[in-house]
């Protein structure tokens, strides 16, 4: 079984990667932050955690206000380091752990957690910043993978400090009944006391960041019935990204012991690192138990759909393990990328990188052949409509007809396609409402 070993609390302003990067160690303004983390990059090389569940929110650098969810997972099978502005920062990317994070993902929808799912974008300071000082890379390589939950506190309305919380619980159901042996560690990042916009920049309230810590160790449910504007009142109005820190609290036992707590204030932010533990050991038995019947509520919803022979569902495995060539098709809406790909589809073949046999199945428009290996149909349907052929053509080669004899199953003999007027290439099959294939 996984089991979640620790949690971990940390502000994840981009004051921290600088200091790193920048070789602050031994600088008097900058060494506290190193002290701070001493003991938690500690903890992490003692404990050998293989996962760390990073709670993050970006900072309007993946993540983008025309599609601004409330929760964010991402399922890939690699992080690398955003661009923000000025450059990426050197850091390798770190390994995801996909099956881990597709686990959690089915769990938090089979509890009523209306999840986005996210690959192939990269993490800001809000995930590096902290990851980067408390889990050393050599040689490129990180001691372990990571799962990002990105949580949008950007744009309100955002998600309540209880709701993160209730999510935290939902977290802690999805990492102990996933089947690996697996020691996980939540990291809940952002915070403390500031304000980076208006005449209130650079408001901070050391006495309440240090009351929070306070409540948050020994008294959470004083914290979950405060609003945004109790968080933004007390300590500045982007400090109610706190409530990320809700996560990892309702991961965690309503009793835990805090190893480590540091607090410094170097200029606009209040930076708090902690590090807890679970206090006592729960009962093997009843956690057997609890697991199984977590796996069967995860399983309900989908149970019986393996029987519908000919049905291929987009699983959340199927979408990580084909994103290549769905991300490939999915380049078909751009009206640049068409006109390239009809006239040398072998160019952004290799440009994507795709495999032979992918290469063959579009070649061939072998439709059966991409539905099986993992294509959703709906870029199935933008390829016909690039090369000229309707989706019935399309229904029909999937079930092994012909289109005349699949038609005989229909109401009617229409054909259709999600072709624009201004398609590259004549539908001939829609010339005079006939079909001349």
């Amino acid at each position: 079984m996984a089991r979640i070993i620790g949690a971990i609390a940390s502000s994840h302003t981009p004051t921290i990667g600088f200091a790193l990067d920048a070789n602050k160690q031994n600088d008097a303004v900058w060494a506290p932050i190193f002290a701070a983390y001493e003991p938690v990059r500690h903890w992490l090389a003692e404990k050998k955690p293989d996962v760390l569940l990073m709670v993050y929110n970006d900072h309007v650098t993946s993540f983008f206000f025309d599609h601004y969810s409330a929760f964010a997972l991402g399922i890939g099978k690699e992080w690398r380091v955003a661009d923000e502005g000025g450059g990426a920062r050197d850091l390798p990317p770190v390994a995801g752990h996909a099956g881990l994070a597709r686990h959690i993902g089915a769990s938090l929808m089979a509890d009523e957690f209306d999840m986005a799912f996210f690959q192939d974008k990269a993490l800001d300071h809000g995930c590096f910043s902290p990851l980067s000082i408390m889990w050393p890379h050599r040689e490129g390589q990180w001691p372990g993978a990571i799962v990002p939950l990105q949580c949008g506190v950007l744009q309100f309305p955002v998600p309540s400090a209880r709701r993160c919380f209730k999510l935290g619980q939902g977290l802690r159901r999805a990492i102990e009944s996933y089947p690996e042996d697996l020691n996980v560690a939540i990291v809940a990042t952002g915070g403390l006391s500031h304000q980076v916009h208006g005449e209130r920049c650079g408001f901070n309230n050391t006495e309440w960041d240090h009351q929070f810590l306070d409540l948050f160790d020994k008294d959470p449910e004083v914290l979950l019935n405060m609003t945004q504007a109790d968080f933004a009142r007390m300590g500045g109005w982007e400090s109610a990204e706190i409530v990320m820190w809700m996560v990892m609290r309702g991961a965690m036992p309503a009793r835990v012991n805090c190893l480590h707590r540091e607090y410094y204030l170097p200029s606009m932010t209040g930076i708090a690192v902690a590090l807890y533990e679970p206090e006592g050991v729960p009962d093997p038995a009843l956690n057997a138990r609890a697991r199984e019947l977590h796996r069967q509520h995860m399983a309900h919803q989908t149970r019986g759909a393996e029987e519908l022979e000919g049905t291929y569902p987009f699983t959340l495995e199927r979408s990580v393990e084909h994103y290549r060539i769905n991300r490939y098709l999915h380049q078909l809406i751009q009206p640049a990328f068409r006109a390239r790909f009809l006239i040398d589809p072998a160019a952004t073949f290799e440009e994507a990188g795709l495999t032979p046999e992918e290469r063959d199945m579009i070649e061939r428009r072998d439709w059966q052949a991409m539905i099986r290996y993992g294509v959703i149909f709906f870029l199935l349907e933008k390829l016909g409509a690039v090369v000229g052929v309707s989706n019935l053509h399309i229904y029909a080669a999937m079930r092994g007809q012909s289109l005349e004899d699949f038609q005989k199953t229909r109401n009617t003999k229409a054909l259709y396609s999600v072709a624009g007027q201004g398609a590259a290439r004549a539908a001939d099959w829609n010339q005079d409402g006939g079909d001349k294939r």
